[in-house]
């Protein structure tokens, strides 16, 4: 056959053929008149090297491959070789996802502190203390009556400090964990009608007045605070730098303590399932008290403080 029959056949270029034949991978036959013609072999291995290409092995790297089905062996990967040819591929692979997460990293913190150096300067909203007008005010549905005596289950939580935390073992005092949807961070939209659902809307306002509290906190009596929500611990952390936490937060990405305690929760447009704005007062494992719901979040960690005291 002519190099135009083998191109269609294999589905490839006439020209990717003969960069083949440069590369030494495939050698035509000859005919009395001189002319280059092959057969269902050069098929075959044109077919190979198209599906190398496409499974990441270059053609400049898929003689150990065409050498092995010219030894004889069905398979282009029978041999050694291209098993050795295997390896180096993906270790070079592992070396490019490497680099190029480095370089997603960098790339993520240059952004993170340029929207936050813009949103200060622009907004004037280092505190995080002020929250929009006319926030629509959740109503109490009764979704938390049944947890005041409830015991916390043996549950393990990630903790934004790196910490596994047992909610079933908890320090001696009174522990306060609040739960709240998600936060956001500069730059980084918010679920689409955020602000519309009563509630949702103020989780960073919330964590800036625990911190603000926390020094009065501990002189009555509290001896942890926890912010919780399903987001993982890495973005949490991020959050516990940004706003100098002097707290830990607990990541739940599975609603596994929403699931035991059957906590109030609700959904937002590319979430199945956020935690509702709730507060939790414990001592001695148990739960002594309950907020919910909690109105405003920039205001509430005073209202603990109220009640403690």
């Amino acid at each position: 056959m002519r190099i135009g029959e083998l191109a269609q056949r294999a589905q490839v270029s006439a020209k990717a053929i003969r960069y083949y034949e440069q590369l030494g991978l495939v050698t035509p036959l000859r005919g009395s008149n001189g002319y280059r013609s092959y057969d269902e072999s050069h098929v075959r291995l044109v077919e190979e090297i198209r599906e190398l290409a496409a499974d990441g092995i270059p053609p400049s790297r898929a003689r150990p491959f065409i050498e092995c089905l010219g030894s004889g062996h069905v398979h282009s990967d029978d041999c050694v070789t291209s098993l050795i040819a295997y390896r180096d591929s993906i270790a070079e692979l592992d070396r490019t996802i490497a680099a190029l997460t480095a370089r997603r990293d960098l790339l993520i913190r240059r952004l993170h502190r340029g929207a936050t150096r813009s949103f200060t300067e622009e907004n004037g909203m280092t505190d995080y203390t002020t929250l929009p007008e006319g926030l629509p005010v959740p109503e109490d549905d009764g979704a938390a009556d049944h947890l005041s005596g409830m015991s916390l289950p043996a549950l393990t939580l990630s903790a934004s400090n790196g910490q596994d935390v047992d909610l079933g073992a908890l320090a001696p005092g009174r522990t306060i964990i609040y739960c709240y949807p998600l936060t956001g961070r500069p730059g980084t939209d918010l679920p689409e009608g955020w602000d519309a659902i009563p509630g949702a809307r103020g989780c960073s306002t919330e964590a800036c007045d625990f911190r603000d509290h926390f020094a009065d906190l501990q002189q009555a009596g509290v001896s942890q605070v926890f912010g919780l929500s399903s987001q993982d611990a890495e973005y949490q952390a991020e959050l516990v730098e940004r706003l100098h936490l002097p707290f830990p937060m607990l990541s739940d990405p599975r609603l596994t303590m929403a699931d035991a305690l059957r906590l109030p929760t609700f959904e937002a447009p590319g979430h199945d399932r956020l935690y509702s704005r709730l507060t939790l007062v414990i001592s001695n494992g148990r739960i002594e008290h309950v907020f919910y719901p909690v109105f405003p979040p920039n205001a509430h960690a005073q209202q603990v403080l109220d009640w403690l005291t």
